[in-house]
């Protein structure tokens, strides 16, 4: 076997290899085996023929072509363990020639990836606070929640619930027959068309109405758009909605044990306080994670943002099939190709790498680790919380924490748990860096107060003024600039 370095760079490796027969074999060998147990020749039993037969029937190339399937990565990651290359994500492979075969493998290595004084951002937060009227819009619609819709015995006015059947025609067609269907006017109401909710304002019960109503010119719907359509209407129910009064009748009524109004406005400032927090720490996590990745330089092979929008790419797709669309048909609705959808992608795709490699980045230099007590802290948190009193006698069901148990405990399972607690400590000391509750130095690689002691969040204890962790070297092959590599100011 032949191997060269067409190109070497600090993000990518490009590799010509070329087999002789002594490599190809065995996996011609596994090609035929794998043919002959599919076909039928005259004279053998199926799998017995021997394989000059089978290749002088399907041919050579057609056992190459099927070893190819495994010749080519199994080929590759003994070349790779034997050069000593690391790929960072899986290479792009061209096969050259089949006699004898030949192909080139660009490997994408560990990018490189500059903080900078990422120590020294600082993003501003303001506090949250929640008004009176934030509280009272919450009241108004718990109130309009449990509004009871009653008789009236006057006309049907805006913001009445009305029972009707209803019949139009356009040029002596029928465009609408409906009974006994409910229907609330307004002024913002234009259904079915413009222009019909306010013929029946005035109408009471079992009173008849026909009226002609003109769709506009611009109407959406291209058929009617222009046209008269003639409308007779008989009303079966007028009914108003009646809401009730503020007070605290009205806060016993809501539920969950509230005395008095006055809990219940505490309940719901609360409520909402927690939910503008989860808000402004979102937002905090986004502009942070931004300006760490407007600080940071990402120096990575092409092939990783291929793969990027691969992925997300298959992510549409299974999301699609969850709602029992194809891709093909997507597009089709969408109006684009799948070069035009991938072209709208790309930008995405390039920041969700480079986020991720920054992060990755930040939890190297500031020693972030998850410990084996720390997954078993989240895991035993997790099944107090999933394990519940289903039987309804005041006991936890044994069963379902005997399940739960089995599946959090499964290696899957602690690896997403490891992840997750990963990804949330990360950003966690990032926020604590914005909000410059740690000190502006980033901490020295030596240091031995690393976070998998003890599980801290918060400021570690070196303070001491030291370099980044990992020093991030632009050293490459006298051919390095001829190759293919992208520097990316994030």
């Amino acid at each position: 076997m032949k191997v060269t370095r067409e190109n070497s760079s600090p993000i990518e490796v490009t590799l010509a290899v070329e087999l002789d027969a002594e490599d190809e074999n065995p996996f011609l060998e596994r090609s035929y085996r794998r043919t002959v147990s599919r076909i039928n020749v005259p004279g053998f039993r199926r799998g017995r023929a021997p394989r000059h037969i089978v290749e002088n029937i399907v041919g050579r190339t057609a056992l190459l072509q099927e070893a190819l399937e495994f010749m080519v990565p199994e080929t590759l990651d003994k070349i790779l363990q034997d050069e000593a290359v690391s790929a960072f994500a899986e290479p792009s492979i061209e096969v050259v020639d089949l006699e004898p075969v030949s192909f080139t493998a660009t490997v994408p290595l560990e990018p490189t990836v500059d903080l900078g004084d990422y120590r020294s951002i600082r993003i501003a937060t303001d506090a949250v606070a929640i008004t009176d009227a934030e509280i009272d819009g919450v009241l108004e619609r718990i109130r309009e929640e449990q509004a009871v819709w009653e008789p009236v015995e006057r006309p049907a006015q805006y913001g009445d619930r009305l029972n009707i059947d209803v019949h139009g025609t356009m040029d002596d067609e029928p465009v609408i027959d409906d009974h006994d269907v409910e229907y609330i006017p307004n002024a913002e109401n234009v259904l079915p068309f413009p222009g019909f909710a306010p013929n029946l304002v005035g109408l009471a019960e079992d009173e008849a109405s026909e009226f002609t109503v003109t769709v506009p010119d611009d109407y959406p719907r291209e058929q009617y758009a222009g046209k008269d359509i003639h409308f007779q209407v008989s009303v079966l129910s007028v009914k108003e909605k009646n809401t009730p009064e503020l007070d605290d009748e009205f806060a016993k009524s809501a539920g969950e044990g509230f005395d008095d109004l006055v809990s219940l406005r505490a309940n719901i400032q609360e409520s909402l306080t927690s939910q503008a927090e989860a808000q402004a720490r979102n937002e905090l996590e986004q502009k942070s994670l931004d300006a760490l990745c407007e600080m940071a330089i990402v120096n990575a092979s092409p092939i990783l943002y291929e793969r990027e929008l691969e992925g997300m790419q298959a992510e549409r797709e299974r999301l699609l099939r969850q709602q029992g669309l194809d891709f093909a048909t997507y597009l089709r609705f969408m109006g684009k190709t799948p070069d035009e959808f991938l072209d709208e992608m790309r930008p995405n795709a390039e920041r969700r790498l480079v986020g991720a490699l920054v992060m990755r980045k930040l939890a190297e230099v500031e020693q972030i680790e998850i410990s084996d007590a720390d997954v078993q802290s989240e895991t035993d948190r997790l099944l107090g919380l999933s394990t519940g009193d289903a039987d309804g006698d005041g006991e936890p069901d044994q069963a379902n924490i005997d399940s739960m148990r089995e599946f959090l405990d499964s290696e899957s399972t602690r690896d997403n748990i490891r992840s997750s607690l990963h990804s949330r400590r990360i950003m966690e000391r990032l926020t604590d860096i914005t909000l410059g509750k740690l000190a502006a130095d980033a901490p020295d690689e030596d240091d031995e107060d690393n976070d998998s002691d003890d599980g801290d969040t918060g400021e570690t204890d070196n303070t001491e003024a030291a370099a980044p962790a990992t020093e991030i070297t632009a050293q490459s092959d006298a051919d390095a600039t001829d190759a293919d590599e992208t520097e990316t100011r994030a």
